[in-house]
């Protein structure tokens, strides 16, 4: 994947204002199954935002999530972070297209 321009991130991050939070990482952490729900979710929507626990150190807990479920880590705020990750095999009405 490319890396994104701060441009489309921003444009990832005012669609993400409008999502639910499609997954919550619980106090067991990063477990498998949270990293292949997060995964699953992420192939179906392109963006996902996902709800962090509380008391840990949220940034660095987000961008591990990003590695190791692939995806690009758009942002944290609080305890919430974005993640992306672009799907060619979307119809073209589902997929997100980034500006240039």
């Amino acid at each position: 994947m490319t890396e994104l321009t701060g441009k489309q991130k921003r444009f990832l991050r005012g669609r993400g204002q409008t999502l639910s939070p499609a997954a919550i990482i619980g106090k067991s952490g990063l477990t498998d199954e949270a990293i292949a729900n997060i995964r699953e979710r992420i192939t179906q929507h392109e963006l996902v935002k996902v709800r962090l626990p509380e008391g840990m150190d949220r940034k660095a807990l987000a961008a591990e999530l990003a590695e190791r479920t692939k995806a690009e880590l758009i942002g944290v705020i609080g305890r919430t972070c974005l993640l992306y990750i672009p799907n060619p095999d979307l119809p073209g009405n589902d997929r997100l297209n980034l500006p240039k």
